[in-house]
């Protein structure tokens, strides 16, 4: 009988010391895509700024003189905002000799002083991306999100057709080439070009790690990886929050984030190309030498013609992206997933993004909670994944973050002050079940995709998830359209009903836990209806054991020496190969 790299698997250690170092190897790429994806909240932060005085070339932010305060006050109008009389920030009184103050004209200004008790410099204080512009700010945000959109797409349909490994060391080339070069943007196209760019390599990057990474490991542990992937997602942030504190001037915080990642260029000599896609080629022999290095690795002993009877050659077909919209039963289920990453990556960047809205102190602060949050997620996801299921608990994190973003509707209309820390805890747990349903998504959605088109299903589901990053600044701006306290909840509110729908469809979707990856379409089609597996050696069923031959009698033989009493391992290589 022929068998599946999955029964491999199983022989080599599912999870073993192979594994494990090439998935911290892998994950580490988690940091940098961590620190590119949030990057923007510190590059793009607009800081306080009014109109510069006419004329005055020292000006500043800051009141350096009662004469400075006087010429402030008598070129720069006063506007009611947020219930206070404040400088107007982008108006100037044109006729500044006049006395009377209610006939005086006002005029939009074209230069600006800014704050720079938090920063001393942004891309926004450089570039003026305020007043008018100030939607330039979001648009960038915006347009790297359709880099990591396409990315997602391309490095997907790339690594199915040149390679894990290519695409991946492609990928990383061009995130440190863009990443230096944006150090030197100038304008917005320039700025936004390469923001483009970087987004697109960037995601690129990761999500060839991650099928990497799941593809190497076995069925009952892929979670360990999918946990370790974006807890070091979490870790770039972490360390993002410390760079940003500590380095003030966006041109150097950038360097100090794009240079580091040059060391990854030694993946090319430590990362393998993925043995599942190389057996899919039909490259055996490249396929069984990285095998037998893992086998050597976790300490396990393969049989000689282990490669003659591994079924991941393509006797097939290959498989074409389309064949996920060519029967209802595929069509259904891809339409849910694409629209389940849409929502939870809209979800959560929307609460990640604009930390600085959270009320919980500065914006360091902020978007460090933001960050430690995601941790207590980790813990729980690996804790229940494999005992719970990924669909229950997927579905329970969408109703979470749902749930909770919606409630946050009645402290913000109905709630003093003093009680309005009751909307910052209910939006952090919402961002608690955003990250563990963006978690258990990589996972999920990656297990119910056939082989054949894998990398390609993965990046376009990670595609619509860029896109419902690309809408969220856009959604959490809606407060900015709409008057009074509705208008702060208005963002929250879109986010809750959007997760309680996409957890509905969710419910529809078959579970993945203790089950062979579907390698064909057929498979895919037939995923309800296949058994779970045993999950070890000792949990394999007679009716198992009865449907594999004898294929390698004379490894059997070897173990008269009391030396060579055969181990947990051995005996599964007994059902499996001999």
């Amino acid at each position: 009988m022929r068998l599946s790299f999955d029964d491999v698997l199983r022989l080599l250690g599912e999870f073993g010391r192979y594994q494990r170092w090439i998935s911290l190897f892998l994950s580490l790429s988690g940091i940098t895509f961590g620190i590119r994806m949030m990057i923007s909240v510190f590059l793009l932060n607009i800081p306080g700024h009014r109109c510069a005085i006419p004329g005055y070339d020292n000006d500043t932010y800051d009141v350096q003189s009662a004469d400075h305060a006087r010429l402030i006050n008598v070129t720069i109008p006063y506007v009611k905002r947020d219930g206070k009389l404040q400088l107007d920030n982008c108006h100037i009184y044109f006729d500044v000799g006049i006395n009377d103050l209610a006939n005086r004209t006002v005029v939009p200004c074209t230069k600006w002083v800014y704050d720079k008790s938090v920063f001393e410099s942004t891309v926004s204080s450089e570039l003026n991306f305020v007043c008018d512009n100030a939607i330039l700010a979001t648009h960038s945000k915006v347009i790297y999100m359709g880099g990591c959109f396409l990315g997602s797409f391309a490095a997907g349909t790339l690594g199915d057709r040149i390679g894990r490994k290519k695409a991946l060391y492609l990928c990383l080339l061009v995130l440190i080439a863009g990443g230096i070069l944006l150090n030197w943007s100038s304008n917005f196209v320039m700025f936004a070009i390469l923001r483009f760019i970087n987004g697109a390599s960037a995601v690129g990057v990761f999500v060839s790690c991650f099928v990497i990474g799941i593809e190497i490991t076995g069925p009952t542990k892929r979670v360990y990886f999918g946990v370790m992937l974006e807890t070091f997602f979490a870790i770039g942030m972490v360390v993002l929050s410390g760079l940003g504190y500590f380095i003030r001037d966006w041109h150097t915080l950038e360097l100090a984030t794009a240079v580091p990642v040059a060391a990854c260029l030694v993946y090319w000599w430590i990362l393998p190309e993925s043995p599942r896609w190389l057996l899919k080629q039909g490259r055996q022999q490249e396929a069984e030498v990285i095998m037998r290095r893992m086998a050597d690795v976790n300490q396990v002993t393969l049989p000689a013609n282990l490669s003659q009877h591994v079924t991941e050659t393509d006797d097939k077909p290959k498989g074409s992206f389309l064949d996920l919209f060519t029967t209802p039963v595929m069509c259904t289920r891809t339409l849910i997933i694409f629209f389940n990453w849409l929502v939870v990556s809209m979800g959560y960047y929307g609460l990640s993004l604009h930390s600085d809205n959270l009320g919980a102190g500065s914006l360091h602060l902020n978007f460090l909670l933001v960050g430690l949050v995601e941790f207590p997620a980790f813990v729980l996801v690996i804790t229940l994944l494999n005992k719970l299921g990924r669909k229950t608990m997927y579905c329970a994190s969408l109703f979470t973050m749902g749930v909770s973003c919606i409630l946050t509707i009645f402290p913000i209309l109905y709630a003093d002050q003093p009680l309005q820390w009751v909307t910052v805890l209910l939006a952090m747990i919402g961002k608690l079940g955003s990250t563990g349903g963006f978690l258990i998504m990589y996972v999920f959605s990656s297990e119910l995709f056939p082989t054949v088109i894998r990398h390609s299903a993965t990046g376009a589901g990670s595609s619509c998830a860029r896109l419902g990053a690309m809408i969220a600044p856009y959604v959490v701006d809606l407060g900015k359209f709409v008057d009074g306290d509705f208008g702060r909840a208005l963002p929250l509110l879109m986010f809750g009903s959007l997760a309680v729908l996409a957890g509905l469809f969710a419910l529809l979707l078959p579970e993945t836990l203790n089950r062979d990856l579907p390698e064909t379409i057929e498979d895919g089609i037939n995923f309800r209806r296949q058994p779970s597996r045993p999950t070890s050696a000792g949990e394999v069923s007679e009716e198992n054991q009865k449907g594999l031959p004898l294929l390698l009698i004379e490894d059997s033989r070897q173990s008269k020496d009391p030396a060579n009493e055969p181990s947990a391992n051995s005996t599964l290589t007994a059902y499996v190969f001999s």
